[in-house]
């Protein structure tokens, strides 16, 4: 919004011609979406407690495990819906709105927010959510409007570029729109299921969106596109502002969740926050390295895969509880070192996804 109103003025002030700037308006959709969340995060609370909206602890059965959560039964829930307002403001604030890649963004988000928000009230209301089934549904439905969308758009070629090879790029034709599906619905799963302890999926979303920041802006650089042997999409820079949103909004979400966790993000945020790095890894062809940059989420989903067919097919628990990081739990490793030590994959896991962008 402010690049409609205050670049035009740049012919008369020449100071306003910095608002042109992708880095300069996502650094300020930085400091939006962080001042935000941080101010509004005490009535946030208040608001939630009034409403009766706060956690509760079902281990499926782990008594164990439900034992280590047992303090954090009645902490206020849904914080998530803050960070997507934030985002959602601050991307209207400081990117350009002509930009329909922004848009595809942001419906991803806002359609698996609510998607997040109806989970979340029906385990508040009746103690039980949407079933994986109705997610999975949902979840593919809002991935297939988002793969049609790019399938039809005129910059962006139904391919696949893979890493480690230059130039290479297979084109995958209608099955794209699928592929889309899959990927949305991965991303999110994946992300919710992170979220289990204090911190761990937001501190982890935050340095995927700083990969994808960076990614996002050398795939809308042609120059660097060029250099780098990526694909060029035209305008996919401007991506840009809503990954560094997510990375303001996220740090001062993360100054309240940190352990222990005065409020939680839930569905809403998960969800939502997932779909987010998601669709900016399809639009930018960036879905392989994704895989890697994302390797703990990655890591979390399948080994919720593998305990569900493994006790369907064997009876038996490949590990003691799934996600995976409930079982360093059991195993007696203390949360906050659990969290430490999975930012920490993540950081190395973003690392060699940045190396692949030489190593081709």
């Amino acid at each position: 919004m402010l690049y409609h109103l205050l670049y035009p003025l740049s012919k008369h002030f020449f100071i306003f011609n910095v608002t042109k700037y992708i880095t300069f308006r996502a650094g300020c959709a930085f400091f939006t979406s962080f001042i935000l969340v941080f101010c509004f995060w005490r009535p946030l609370i208040k608001k939630l407690h009034k409403l009766q909206i706060k956690e509760t602890i079902d281990m499926y059965g782990h008594l164990h495990l439900e034992a280590l959560h047992k303090n954090k039964k009645g902490t206020p829930t849904m914080g998530g819906a803050l960070i997507i307002f934030a985002i959602f403001f601050s991307s209207l604030l400081w990117a350009r709105l002509d930009n329909l890649l922004v848009w595809a963004v942001l419906f991803t988000m806002v359609a698996l927010a609510a998607l997040g928000l109806a989970d979340d009230l029906l385990k508040i209301k009746k103690g039980k959510g949407l079933n994986r089934l109705q997610k999975l549904f949902w979840q593919s439905a809002v991935g297939l409007v988002l793969g049609v969308f790019i399938f039809f758009y005129k910059d962006i070629e139904p391919t696949w570029s893979l890493p480690f090879f230059k130039n290479f790029v297979l084109n995958i034709g209608y099955f794209y729109i699928f592929w889309a599906a899959l990927l949305i619905a991965a991303t999110s799963n994946a992300v919710n299921f992170t979220d289990g302890l204090d911190g761990l999926a937001i501190g982890s979303l935050i340095i995927n969106a700083l990969i994808f920041s960076l990614l996002a802006y050398l795939a809308g650089h042609i120059k660097f596109a060029d250099y780098l042997f990526i694909p060029y999409i035209k305008d996919a820079g401007e991506l840009m502002v809503i990954t560094i949103s997510l990375v303001g909004a996220g740090l001062a979400f993360l100054w309240f969740n940190s352990y222990p966790a005065q409020v939680f993000m839930g569905d809403i945020g998960a969800l939502a926050l997932g779909g987010v790095i998601g669709a900016v890894a399809l639009i930018i062809k960036k879905e392989f390295i994704l895989f890697l940059s994302g390797g703990l989420f990655v890591a979390e989903a399948l080994s919720v895969i593998l305990q569900i067919f493994s006790v369907k097919l064997r009876k038996k628990r490949i590990f003691k509880a799934a996600p995976i990081h409930h079982h360093f739990q059991i195993k007696g490793w203390p949360e906050p070192k659990i969290i430490v030590r999975f930012w920490i994959v993540t950081i190395i896991c973003a690392f060699l996804a940045l190396l692949t962008l030489k190593l081709r």
